[in-house]
């Protein structure tokens, strides 16, 4: 069978929520358009943030210990939404619907995340957008994954995990199980853009929540580990020729 992109997969603020997109323009050496635009800012990021901040805004990437993230708070694993009419609608089974537009109604988002941060982790302080896309590497990469991996997992487990609680950016349907991990420094094509694989991505304790709930519904890391020998669950990718992709594309 023919590999063919299955999924492409946009997070225009970190850890929160998720869009998909029937096709993007790629360009060399850059991340995902849109991906990561924004984050939400703890306290505890706040020192990171201000020491490199120009005009109200980090000037340079930072470390994703400064942000909101699912591996502090399982309930925001189940935000689900983005792009609506220009501004951001988001859902959580626990939360009431919002609507805000990241340039001017950040504190909107502050508030609502609240009841959903544990009372003793650093709390959310700000939107911020600045220079730099807020993905956890430092390097303009975009991460692929496979459902033939997904599937192998999810058989010997017998749960359904989906793709919503892996946040990456590219689904490959059509590779053998786990086939990405010996790609590592090889180049590979989805429709005319290439791409080489440069690094697993290993995970974290985030991928253990179930994205409809937010509740913790299995030890992720533990599993894998038992399974397959590793914590990874597929690779970062440097774009190495840009142009533009859609679903459906033969990937070689």
């Amino acid at each position: 069978m023919t590999a063919r992109l299955a999924h492409i997969r946009r997070h225009p603020i970190k850890s929160i929520g998720g869009e998909g997109l029937e096709r993007v323009a790629l360009n060399p050496a850059q991340r995902l358009p849109g991906d990561r635009e924004w984050a939400v800012l703890t306290e505890a990021g706040e020192r990171n943030a201000r020491a490199s901040e120009t005009d109200g805004e980090p000037d340079r990437w930072l470390p994703k210990a400064c942000f909101i993230r699912g591996v502090s708070s399982s309930p925001v694993q189940a935000i689900k939404g983005s792009w609506q009419n220009e501004r951001i609608a988001l859902r959580h089974p626990e939360r009431p619907a919002l609507s805000f537009d990241p340039a001017c109604e950040g504190d909107k988002l502050v508030e609502w995340l609240r009841p959903l941060w544990p009372t003793n982790a650093p709390p959310p302080t700000r939107l911020i957008r600045g220079a730099a896309i807020w993905t956890d590497q430092k390097w303009p990469w975009v991460s692929v994954l496979s459902l033939d991996s997904l599937a192998d997992l999810e058989t010997q487990t017998g749960q359904r995990f989906g793709i919503d609680r892996w946040r990456g950016n590219f689904w490959i349907k059509g590779w053998e199980p786990f086939a990405e991990r010996n790609l590592i420094g090889s180049t590979f094509h989805i429709g005319a853009v290439e791409l080489r694989v440069t690094q697993h991505i290993t995970r974290c304790e985030a991928t253990s929540a179930n994205t409809d709930t937010g509740d913790v519904d299995i030890d992720m890391l533990g599993t894998l580990g038992q399974l397959y020998g590793h914590t990874d669950f597929g690779v970062f990718a440097e774009i190495i020729s840009g142009g533009e992709i859609a679903i459906g594309d033969p990937v070689a």
